[in-house]
């Protein structure tokens, strides 16, 4: 095991042909987190589910989170956990506040702006339509993460042409190797 992966879909989950899926059935180490309610989240909920799938941990895991995923891994950081992770893959980090963001998720806004206590890289999309480019460079910045651009490519999902997405994973594992070295 290369290292120990917590798998944080968004909002509706990710399909087979996502490349969450795909490196989960790949990678003996990493994990999907559980949800009971992958359709209506709320925030309370799922920071506790969170913390649940962390305390499962072997070690200290790194999270690999998703679209509405990120805005939980954001305010999970704020809200001074007792457990420990070893940082944060971004990808495609919804932007809650937006107007046009689905409603069927509770209390995700505002979107935290604080620093993360963790290392952490945002990979965003130039024609993401659930963050444009700018707030996702401000999330970047305001989260201290380094910021990853990977040009359009839509929400940097199965439905972008992004199931796979070697590329993706390549940057993970050296993000778990820059950790454990």
């Amino acid at each position: 095991m290369i290292c120990e992966v917590i798998t944080l879909p968004g909002l509706w989950n990710s399909g087979p042909q996502h490349w969450q899926t795909l490196w989960e059935r790949r990678h003996a180490g990493f994990r999907r987190i559980q949800h009971r309610d992958w359709n209506h989240p709320q925030l309370e909920e799922w920071m506790a589910e969170l913390d649940g799938a962390i305390a499962a941990s072997r070690g200290t895991p790194i999270l690999a989170a998703h679209s509405l995923s990120c805005a939980l891994v954001a305010h999970w950081a704020q809200s001074a956990p007792h457990l420990k992770i070893a940082g944060a893959f971004l990808v495609a980090p919804s932007d809650t506040e937006a107007p046009n963001y689905p409603k069927e998720a509770v209390g995700f806004a505002p979107m935290p702006m604080q620093k993360l206590p963790f290392p952490s890289i945002v990979v965003a999309s130039a024609n993401d339509e659930y963050v444009s480019i700018e707030r996702a460079r401000a999330f970047a910045q305001a989260w201290g993460s380094k910021l990853v651009e990977i040009g359009d490519a839509g929400h940097i999902n199965g439905a972008s042409g992004y199931g796979d997405w070697p590329e993706g994973e390549r940057m993970l594992l050296d993000f778990c190797d820059q950790l454990r070295a």
